[in-house]
């Protein structure tokens, strides 16, 4: 009968844990809840840093999009003498456009790009037949169309400009990112009126490389 007492007491013993086991246990359920919250972070991370670039190409290639738009409606060189189609002056891109609308006459617009504080605007003046407006649209100043500028993308270190000419054997490069130069010294270093294509390329900031891209000038 003790025997008996003694067995089935030995045997509910060994039906439990141990201090010591059920402190293995929680260690090893602690590191694989470590390690499967590391694994989950970096997941989500990543997920969020694809999402903030994939985001940040869209609104490139947007703005590359407008750019194309705006190089396939550039004016020919000989519809006005006093300017040329497109110059790269004052950290800036200048061109002339045609716009066309509906039950109006094709009308002349002054558009301008340029990186200011990390960021790559856009501005355009008003659409006019009127040569001498076109004249004050091209020479107004930084400070006032700061106030009429559009922002395409920010994140953008410097902008660069090569251009090429239908005569051309090589790219024709001009330092957009410049000084700002006096006005007659950089529309004549900048001007090419012969102008036949674009390549335009954009440094974002934190990236290698450049995001890069040729226009073709006109229609095609």
């Amino acid at each position: 009968m003790v025997f008996c007492r003694s067995t089935l007491k030995s045997s509910r013993r060994q039906l439990g844990l141990t201090l010591i086991e059920l402190l293995i246990a929680i260690t090893v359920l602690a590191v694989v809840a470590v390690l499967g919250w590391r694994g989950l972070d970096s997941i989500v991370r990543s997920r969020i840093a694809l999402t903030a670039e994939m985001e940040r190409t869209r609104g490139i290639q947007l703005a590359f999009a407008q750019m194309q738009q705006d190089c396939a409606n550039i004016i020919s060189a000989n519809l006005v003498s006093s300017h040329s189609p497109i110059v790269a002056e004052q950290r800036r891109l200048v061109l002339i456009r045609k716009v066309y609308t509906e039950n109006q006459p094709v009308r002349l617009q002054v558009v301008s790009y340029r990186v200011r504080d990390g960021v790559l605007y856009r501005r355009e003046s008003t659409p006019t037949r009127d040569l001498a407006e076109l004249d004050v649209a091209w020479l107004v100043n930084d400070e006032s169309a700061s106030r009429q500028e559009v922002a395409l993308e920010a994140g953008v270190s410097s902008i660069a400009v090569r251009f090429w000419a239908s005569n051309a054997t090589a790219w024709q490069t001009v330092d957009i990112n410049a000084p700002q130069m006096e006005p007659a010294a950089s529309t004549t270093r900048g001007a090419i009126t012969t102008l036949t294509g674009l390549e335009l390329s954009l440094q974002l900031e934190g990236a290698s490389n450049k995001m890069t891209k040729v226009f073709l000038l006109g229609p095609v």
